[in-house]
């Protein structure tokens, strides 16, 4: 039987530790940190998060553009970075390139440089649809990269073309984009009502408005 040195089992453990790869970040960014960490880390308050459904579950999106912090002169491929929380927890970042700073680059050549930190890609035998983007801009996923609980999605829109970069934290992803679909079903259901509501409303402002020129002008008409 053939042993084998201690130094080699040392070597090929601190190999396997270098070309580890970590897919839980986007820079210093964390999926699965809280909300306020997150704001503090862009340097901005929490209260500035926009809440997109409140119902049955509260999503949220925090906005940074790389640009503003860093300096002037400093190139910066990422035109701007949407977190998406999922009550109050990060569970998706999109990275939405520059086309100005990204102009000309292909497909491979985004691979090429995203595997230095996430490793080696998988290229779907077809390219995958990503769904539409709107006013007929469709969308496909060109590589991935993931492990048992992160995923990168590298996207290319036919419009431009244009690349975004998609973090996805897997164990919240179907709750978050149940939620979602449960919300827009109860916007479409409540519609009807809400904007009777909204005609009601604005009924009694006009009536209101009516009645104050009524109060202001009747004591000063003169047939």
């Amino acid at each position: 039987m053939k042993v084998i040195p201690a130094s080699f089992l040392v070597f090929a453990m601190m190999s396997a530790t270098v070309w580890a790869t970590d897919l839980s970040k986007y820079r210093n960014f964390q999926l699965g940190t809280d909300l306020p960490t997150i704001a503090r880390q862009m340097g901005v308050s929490p209260v500035q998060a926009k809440a997109i459904h409140r119902r049955p579950a509260l999503i949220q999106e925090l906005e940074w553009r790389p640009q503003s912090l860093g300096s002037a002169s400093r190139t910066e491929s990422a035109q701007d970075v949407v977190f998406r929380f999922y009550e109050g927890e990060l569970f998706r970042i999109a990275i939405n390139y520059d086309r100005y700073e990204t102009e000309g680059l292909t497909a491979d050549d985004f691979i090429e440089a995203i595997s230095v930190t996430y490793g080696i890609a998988e290229k779907p035998v077809a390219l995958a649809n990503a769904g539409q983007a709107g006013y007929g801009d469709r969308e496909e996923i060109v590589a991935r990269w993931q492990d048992s609980q992160y995923c990168f999605d590298l996207i290319r829109s036919s419009y431009g073309p244009g690349f975004r970069l998609i973090g996805i934290l897997k164990r919240l992803e179907a709750p978050a984009q149940a939620a979602i679909l449960e919300a827009a079903r109860l916007d479409d259901k409540e519609a009807p009502q809400r904007e009777a509501d909204r005609m009601a409303r604005q009924d009694l402002t006009e009536r209101a408005n009516l009645e104050k020129a009524r109060l202001l002008n009747k004591p000063r008409f003169r047939p």
